[in-house]
């Protein structure tokens, strides 16, 4: 099973980077705690102390163009809080 993860930079992911040395990420919504640990470990060579998940649920949208009302929803997703040891960073931007 293949897992995907992307990190997710936003402004509340990026403060809470900052306050406690936690990261963010969206990834596969069959992937489990381990499997996410193992995945961090791998890509960025780091310790993880926790991992915290969460399902994000799909948020319904709509909009008004000249046919009329156009409804739809967003997908929903699962997004992992992960927690380093002191002293490990993550640089996201070393892989670009």
């Amino acid at each position: 099973m293949e897992i995907s993860i992307k990190p997710i930079v936003t402004e509340k992911a990026t403060a809470l980077t900052e306050k406690g040395g936690r990261y963010t990420f969206r990834v596969s919504p069959e992937a489990n705690r381990e499997q996410i640990a193992q995945m961090i470990t791998k890509l960025y060579g780091v310790k993880v102390v926790s991992v915290n998940t969460m399902v994000c649920r799909g948020k319904d949208k709509s909009r008004y163009t000249k046919s009329g009302l156009l409804k739809g929803k967003t997908s929903k997703y699962k997004k992992a809080v992960v927690t380093l040891a002191e002293g490990e960073t993550i640089d996201y931007y070393s892989n670009i």
